[in-house]
């Protein structure tokens, strides 16, 4: 045997011992090669053979991590069925409900949209926002209050430019984070009455906003990898009279999913061929784990009927609602509803923000951001598979901070909740994510809410709930 080989060998005890946990850094190659008086090519070699066998990643600039092995039976949930016809939607008084069981301080927030705060740059936002307002004429306070800070609008158009996006500063309209983008956007294509499709399961503020203006929802399958069913999407626009869809084509909440960049262009084709908008709801971006940032649905729209909403809210500030809608031909509609519902974001939050991107280093924080949450899914699913009953299912995001878990026998997540509030973690039931509450058996888990080790307990707790009540044994025995 190589000496490489002994020490990969060395290592793969260790991680199977569990005194390398999933997301663990080994040592660096500098570190090794002083303790072990051997080459930089040996310890090379020897992490090599690990990731040839699937126990660890490398990760850019950062060194060897301990991968995540997703066992055979922690499988991937299966498409969703066929949805029912449309339908009204009545949702916001159970959303309303479910949020507020799970308002507790205490709690380890796996039911959260947000991550960890501690993961971003607050204290240099702090600062922006201090030296940014205190450098701002007064008259600035009042300029551009329906479209946002000129200067921020112009950043953000940059940086979708960047992404490929076609999109001009004079477009754009700054809101009061996605949520507002969303809606004023599905305000100014549709009226009372109107078909709507969605993803199913789709976000639980989706059909929020269509029951406020009185759509009907169209909810279509939808893979928990690859997005919705584009077959069911061109019969929907071929045989039902659909005005508009709402779509996340990168890291959908509550899936994960990732649409490929085929089925991106073909659905922006479809679209313009059917003349139908589109909104779509790309908050999660720039969370992408792979070496490529995925392009949006809007980058593959020649003709002009995807409007295009982000947020500064997941990568960066949350709590400062910072959001923007690219709406091309509907900016001014959009425009129109801003000032009748809020009139404008607020300017320290904007200035911030821009203050911010003007000084640099945000993308080395969206990498650093990235790698973390990478880490962590890998811990979660780990966790899930070590604790979690036999039967379970998973999805395996390939960015953002979202899993879709789908739990075996007559179990119902939202009976689940108060009890796991009880055990001190939170989650987000399936119920919450379609129109008809036919996800009861699933749960939405944010993995970048709390770190590894918190994590881990959180999980293991949520497990151990879930196999006494379902009494079946984890799926690591």
């Amino acid at each position: 045997m190589t000496q490489y080989e002994r020490l990969a060998d060395e290592f793969q005890t260790l991680i199977h011992n569990g005194t390398l946990r999933v997301g663990d850094r080994l040592p660096s190659v500098r570190v090794t090669c002083a303790r072990r008086h051997i080459s930089p090519a040996t310890v090379f070699q020897a992490y090599y053979l690990l990731e040839s066998r699937g126990l660890v990643q490398a990760r850019p600039r950062s060194g060897y991590f301990v991968a995540a092995r997703r066992p055979e039976a922690l499988a991937a949930p299966e498409v969703s069925s066929e949805p029912p016809p449309s339908q009204s939607v009545a949702v916001n008084d159970l959303v309303v409900e479910v949020l507020k069981l799970s308002r507790r301080a205490e709690v380890l927030p796996l039911g959260s949209a947000f991550p960890d705060p501690a993961l971003f740059p607050l204290a240099k936002l702090g600062r922006s926002l201090g030296s940014a307002m205190r450098r701002l004429p007064p008259h600035k306070l009042v300029e551009d209050l329906a479209t946002g800070h000129a200067r921020l609008r112009q950043q953000v158009a940059q940086r979708l430019a960047a992404d490929g996006l076609a999109v001009s500063a004079d477009e754009l309209v700054v809101t009061n984070g996605a949520m507002e983008a969303l809606n004023l956007c599905l305000q100014a294509v549709t009226q009372p009455g109107d078909l709507v499709v969605l993803e199913s399961p789709t976000f639980y503020a989706s059909l929020q906003a269509l029951e406020r203006l009185q759509l009907q929802a169209l909810a279509l399958p939808t893979h928990p990898e690859h997005g919705i069913d584009l077959a069911a999407l061109a019969q929907a626009l071929a045989t039902q009279p659909v005005k508009a869809c709402w779509l996340m084509s990168s890291f959908q909440n509550p899936l994960g999913a990732l649409m490929p960049e085929a089925k991106k262009q073909a659905i922006a084709d479809l679209l313009a061929r059917h003349q139908v908008p589109l909104i779509e709801d790309d908050v999660y971006g720039e969370l992408y784990f792979g070496p490529h940032k995925p392009r949006p649905i809007k980058a593959f729209d020649r003709a002009g009927w995807v409007l295009h909403c982000g947020s500064f809210s997941k990568s960066l500030a949350p709590g400062y609602r910072v959001g923007w809608a690219a709406a091309g031909r509907w900016s001014r509609a959009v425009e129109r509803a801003k000032v009748m519902s809020s009139l404008s974001a607020a300017v320290p939050s904007q200035v911030a923000i821009s203050d911010y991107l003007a000084q640099g280093g945000h993308d080395l924080h969206l990498r650093r951001l990235r790698q973390t949450l990478q880490q962590q899914r890998d811990v979660a699913l780990a966790a899930i598979a070590e604790h979690f009953p036999a039967g379970t299912q998973a999805t395996r995001p390939e960015g953002g901070y979202l899993l879709w878990v789908a739990l075996p026998g007559d179990i119902d997540t939202r009976a689940l909740l108060p009890q796991a509030l009880e055990a001190g973690v939170s989650l987000m039931p399936g119920a919450l994510f379609s129109a008809d509450q036919r996800f009861a058996h699933c749960l939405r888990l944010n993995y970048g809410a709390v770190g590894p080790d918190g994590l881990r307990d959180a999980l293991a707790r949520l497990g151990r709930l879930i196999c006494d009540r379902t009494g079946l044994a984890p799926l690591s025995r």
